[in-house]
């Protein structure tokens, strides 16, 4: 469910601020997933599966520390 009006009278968080925090937290949980899963195609000996997911990984880790440095400029005033 969403809602068209909150915006952090329920949270005590500004929507944006929130979603920024979200991405972010997504991001590093995504990054660990995958490291998971680049185990496990190793494990089967598939290292085009292994390199797609490494790929994933570095863009889901690039993705957190995009979303840190903007979050970090924030929270300064910035």
């Amino acid at each position: 469910m969403t809602s068209q009006t909150e915006t952090g009278g329920v949270t005590g968080t500004r929507d944006k601020d929130y979603n920024l925090i979200w991405y972010v937290e997504s991001c590093l949980n995504n990054a660990l997933r995958l490291e998971q899963y680049i185990e496990d195609a190793e494990r089967a000996k598939d290292s085009e599966v292994a390199e797609l997911f490494r790929k994933a990984q570095a863009d889901s880790r690039k993705g957190a520390e995009l979303g840190k440095g903007l979050l970090r400029a924030r929270l300064n005033g910035g």
